[in-house]
């Protein structure tokens, strides 16, 4: 995808507009990430409610993960059949009609079919959005997809806060949740009232040359030049990518994926079990962690388009690291919040960064590597909570915890070895 690849080869600093198209693209994020940080809080009345055990509510996560993995390989043939436009659009209906479903359920087989349709909606949703957004910005991908994720993240902070509020007020926690299906309403008409542009056009004829489209409108004929070409077709001084590029790549996708997932699920059982802090006050330290992400976000966007995108990514998993010291040693509440807002410093810039880069190496075929990393995403989302759970069982969570450092230096070691899988021209601006 040439527009997508000059996020890692630019010679110089691209130029990132925030134009209605691109801020409108936000908007499937926003939502995603009310729904994320409203309903997880959640489940546990929602399993009072029900009468059914944490497990039992646990299948929640695992539904979200089979909606993922549907999603991976319907994304890319509804853009290629609908169009970009149209499947966002449609995605984001899907969503408001899972979370209807989720919210009206009345036992836990509704409530899981719900969270699937939801899962298979926000999925198709967020994967077609990406690419959308890789191929408007062009060289400033790296830059646009890490802000949307930290528009997300950061009205995620306002979810959990929201459905307190209803509860305190006796409401109960789905109006808190309900806010969704308006916000995935709104979206959907913000969206489909975007201008045309190559990224994302009203003609249905053109929505299979979505993969093939050219810079972003506005950018310069130097910047269009910027084109990551196959290593044995480069020219001297042309940028250079490894095949090996895109797999590094994706499983630092999943190294991210999995450190995220991980330790939002666990890291309140840690501080429970680590300090003097009562149920309410753990399970509020996790917004630290949000917190930490939607503050970096924000930061490591514009400082993408300065430093090598890849060497961020290998900077965030080391930042990690130090956020998990932190909690991991932690037996004070406020030194394991510290931890987990550094930790959230760390994981915020690695997924924007891991699927900016991977779209970047794509070669034409966006769409087909966003199914990849969505397929990768639901995979770890699947497998890394379970296997810590699994390890805190046998060993204590302390100890279950020491897979997060493991997992976080594999990140490192990937990220760098896809830095070298990409070699930009030298040039003062980048790292």
């Amino acid at each position: 995808m040439p527009s997508a690849s000059a996020t890692v080869s630019s010679p110089a600093r691209p130029r990132f507009v925030r134009d209605r198209p691109t801020v409108g693209l936000y908007a499937p994020f926003v939502v995603w990430g009310w729904l994320l940080y409203s309903f997880n809080p959640s489940v546990p009345l929602l399993a009072d409610e029900l009468g059914v055990t944490a497990a039992q509510a646990g299948l929640h996560g695992t539904a979200m993960a089979v909606g993922g993995l549907a999603a991976a390989p319907l994304t890319p043939r509804a853009v290629r059949i609908a169009g970009r436009r149209a499947t966002i659009v449609a995605a984001l209906v899907l969503v408001a009609a899972g979370v209807a479903g989720l919210l009206l359920g009345p036992t836990l087989p509704w409530t899981l079919a719900g969270m699937f349709v939801t899962a298979l909606g926000g999925n198709v949703m967020i994967a077609s959005t990406q690419v959308g957004i890789a191929q408007h910005t062009g060289p400033a991908a790296s830059a646009a997809i890490t802000e949307a994720n930290g528009a997300g993240s950061s009205v995620g902070l306002i979810g959990p806060i929201a459905v307190g509020a209803c509860v305190a007020a006796g409401w109960g926690w789905r109006p808190g949740v309900a806010v969704t299906v308006g916000l995935a309403l709104v979206a959907a008409l913000v969206v489909s009232r975007l201008p045309a542009t190559p990224a994302l056009p009203r003609s249905r004829s053109r929505a299979g040359q979505a993969d093939a489209s050219d810079a972003a409108p506005g950018s310069s004929a130097a910047d269009r030049a910027r084109v990551v070409e196959p290593v044995d077709r480069s020219g001297p001084g042309t940028p250079r990518v490894s095949r090996h590029a895109a797999p590094l790549f994706l499983a630092a996708l999943v190294a991210a994926t999995a450190l995220e997932n991980a330790t939002t699920y666990w890291a309140t059982d840690l501080v429970l079990a680590r300090t003097d802090a009562g149920p309410g006050i753990a399970t509020a330290t996790t917004a630290g962690l949000v917190a930490g992400m939607s503050v970096m976000r924000f930061i490591v966007g514009p400082l993408s388009l300065r430093i090598h995108p890849a060497h961020l990514l290998a900077g965030s998993f080391a930042i990690a690291i130090v956020g998990w010291a932190l909690l991991w040693t932690a037996t004070d509440v406020a030194v394991a919040l510290t931890g987990l807002v550094v930790a959230g410093f760390g994981y915020g810039a690695q997924y924007p960064l891991g699927v900016s880069l991977l779209l970047a190496v794509s070669r034409g075929h966006a769409d087909r590597a966003q199914s990849h990393a969505t397929l990768a995403g639901a995979l770890a989302i699947g497998v890394a909570p379970f296997l810590l759970g699994a390890l805190a069982d046998a060993f204590g969570t302390h100890q279950a915890f020491l897979l997060v450092p493991v997992v976080a230096a594999a990140g490192v070691v990937v990220a760098v070895l896809g830095a070298r899988a990409v070699r930009p021209p030298a040039h003062p601006d980048l790292g």
